[in-house]
């Protein structure tokens, strides 16, 4: 399986999509500060996933995702989570 999955920062103001075939060992790779691209945004939450099948697949996903209308589709998604959190 291949997965797509959103993560927030709760450090700041900061949303993650990524892609992964092992969605626990790179949770870990984040909060430990690993990923160059998140390092100064840790600790983070997951908040969001998919799995998927095809690696091809959850790629197309992710950038799908980090759209405009991704993160509207995102927004919409998570609108209970997002108004409890808040």
């Amino acid at each position: 399986m291949y997965y797509v999955y959103v993560l927030k920062s709760l450090a700041r103001s900061y949303y993650y999509t990524g892609c992964s075939d092992n969605l626990k060992s790179r949770l870990k790779l984040h909060q430990a500060g690993k990923v160059e691209s998140t390092k100064p945004y840790k600790p983070f939450e997951l908040v969001y996933y998919e799995a998927c099948l095809s690696e091809k697949d959850a790629y197309i996903r992710e950038k799908y995702l980090k759209t405009r209308l991704g993160k509207s589709y995102l927004r919409k998604r998570l609108k209970n989570w997002l108004v409890r959190k808040e």
